[in-house]
């Protein structure tokens, strides 16, 4: 089922929102029970091609000790450089203690560069259970990498427990590279391993790591992140569905080197604002300007869903309803926060319409207007991130080839001067080129080889559960709807094995005006292991006496434990028309 963007409508200036018709929905249906059927059509490719269903995993239990492992761990190319037992409870996840588990710490390929004359290796650490359920979680980690983060396996947004907690071996790897600065970028090899080659290098590792120590291989292997990390389960999808079972996805960065040129020229269209100080952004639209049009998008948009709750559940619908020019006053004098100028207005609109080359190409997506918008995330992508981020990131390792650096010294490098000096035409080419010595261009070593494809994984009875935060402002919640729709067009039924979970008001990976705190790994393993295919995802509001944390955004007037169901697009969590706003049992899931 696929949203459908109409042209403009000449009366009302702005976009219509269609909806799939319900004969589009019953024709999916009936595609769907058709699995496993006796239809041999060929027309029928769910029926001639089923999905197999995969067989659950199987405890085990580790009888071993860790210091037993020490001498006999071996694989090709690694070096184990220490194994130590954690005993239980040392780690926690929320309230619960976390059991006992042997900690392989080592490091892969090391290396001298012939470009930057820099040491290079694959660092990890793997924590094995003694309890262990018989899976393995490849844990993929954000932003640059560069660090051996805690193999605990995190997942959703604020979740009350994770993947060691729930008995998973868990690998984490610093991507091939350390410190996480983007001056590994200069190595050719850095740049793949971070791209994609680490994975496929630790994962065979990993996989024999676990096989010398329970005495079997796991039964069902599972990839997570988030930002960075999901970018990483994208690529997993794709370049190593044939490793992985199961793939949960947050907030893909899947076109992280065109998302990071366009954050770029986001931050150059603000500093055309009259009154803007490049040394801080954040006065070309300032807080309490975000509040005002979180204002204004809330009063188009959250009684679309049928409740005034504080919170916008059908964001592509909200696109249509709210528009900035006609909904947000306009400054006749001073700005005080209560209004924008028109100048404000118009680069408001563009950025968010998506930034565009000067011929006019968008370089990498729109981003929606949700009643988030005034999170402190917000603020922070969009003013921050393009100076301190995203500047050393596109300079270094998206740029081919990186700019020149003395002594490849990150000291060395101005990012302010990089974001307002550089042109942007060239910066989005640049994502795309390669020279010699770099010969996979970004786009080639970063995102995953045709996305829209997934087949391999499809085929053999993997599943892929994505979500994402309506208000994120470095990656688009819009970019992964429009992936979605381009992996149902390319297979007919991308929700036989696919799901994907837009969270309203919730910023990058978690936080923000929402309920962000869920749990999508117990249903992915349900859908994986038992052909549950999961629906509504519950979700809570992490308030003052959250076990995993309190999220002080809050509005005052939300109850503490709020919760909603997190529904599968194109659904949207829409209210039944009474009960309590606060419960998630009183909303249900439609298009």
């Amino acid at each position: 089922m696929t949203r459908q963007h109409s042209a403009q409508n000449a009366d009302s200036g702005r976009m219509p929102f269609v909806r799939p018709s319900l004969a589009t929905a019953l024709v999916a249906a009936v595609l769907l029970t058709g699995c496993g059927s006796d239809n041999d059509s060929s027309d029928n490719n769910v029926a001639t091609n089923p999905i197999p269903q995969l067989s659950a995993a199987t405890a085990s239990t580790f009888t071993g000790s860790c210091d037993s492992l020490a001498g006999t761990l071996a694989y090709d190319n690694t070096t184990i450089t220490s194994v130590e037992t954690i005993a239980a409870g040392t780690l926690t996840v929320a309230d619960t203690a976390i059991g006992e588990h042997c900690l392989v710490s080592g490091y892969m390929n090391p290396r001298t560069s012939d470009v930057d004359g820099k040491d290079y290796a694959i660092g990890f650490e793997i924590r094995l259970p003694v309890d262990w359920n018989g899976r393995f979680f490849y844990q993929g980690n954000g932003g640059l990498d560069g660090s051996v983060r805690t193999a605990e396996g995190a997942h959703g947004g604020g979740s009350l427990s994770n993947a060691l907690s729930m008995g998973f071996a868990v690998i984490s790897s610093d991507a091939g590279h350390s410190p996480g600065l983007p001056t590994f970028g200069y190595d050719p090899q850095a740049r793949l391993d971070y791209g994609y080659q680490a994975a496929g290098t630790l994962t065979p590792m990993a996989k024999s790591v676990i096989e010398q120590t329970y005495g079997k291989g796991p039964d069902r292997s599972y990839y997570g992140g988030c930002s960075n990390g999901g970018r990483h389960a994208m690529v997993a999808a794709t370049r190593y569905a044939d490793q992985y079972d199961g793939i949960l996805v947050g907030a893909p960065g899947y076109r992280l080197p065109k998302a990071a040129v366009a954050n770029i020229g986001g931050a150059q269209a603000y500093a055309t604002i009259d009154g803007t100080d490049t040394a801080d952004l954040s006065t070309a639209f300032t807080a309490a300007e975000h509040a005002t049009v979180a204002a204004a998008v809330l009063e188009q948009c959250d009684a679309l869903d049928g409740v005034e709750d504080g919170m916008v559940q059908d964001f592509q619908a909200c696109q249509t309803a709210f528009d900035i020019q006609t909904d947000v006053a306009t400054c006749d004098a001073e700005r005080d926060g209560s209004c924008l100028t028109q100048q404000q207005k118009d680069v408001i609109e563009a950025v968010y319409a998506g930034v565009q080359t000067s011929t006019g190409e968008t370089i990498y997506n729109s981003f929606p207007f949700d009643h988030g918008i005034a999170g402190s995330d917000v603020m922070s992508w969009d003013f921050s991130a393009p100076i301190t981020r995203d500047s050393g990131a596109v300079a270094m390792i998206f740029n081919t080839a990186p700019v020149e650096l003395a002594d490849f010294n990150i000291a060395n490098f101005d990012g302010s001067a990089f974001v307002f000096d550089s042109d942007l035409d060239t910066l989005a080419a640049n994502t795309e080129t390669t020279t010699d010595v770099y010969t996979e261009s970004a786009m080639d070593f970063m995102a995953p080889p045709s996305p829209q494809d997934m087949s391999t994984l499809k085929d053999r009875g993997g599943k892929i559960m994505v979500y994402h935060g309506v208000s994120d402002a470095i990656f688009s919640v819009q970019d992964t709807a429009d992936w979605y729709d381009s992996l149902d067009e390319g297979t007919g039924d991308a929700e036989a094995f696919a799901r994907f979970y837009a969270v309203p008001g919730m910023g990058h990976c978690r936080g923000g005006l929402s309920t962000d705190q869920f749990d999508m790994l117990t249903p992915l393993i349900a859908w994986v292991e038992q052909g549950e295919a999961p629906e509504a995802v519950v979700a809570t509001a992490r308030g003052v006496d959250n076990a995993g944390g309190e999220n002080t955004e809050l509005p005052d007037d939300w109850a503490e434990d709020r919760t909603r169901p997190l529904c599968p697009y194109p659904q949207v969590a829409r209210y039944n028309g009474s009960g309590d706003i606060d419960s998630a049992e009183n909303f249900s899931c439609q298009l």
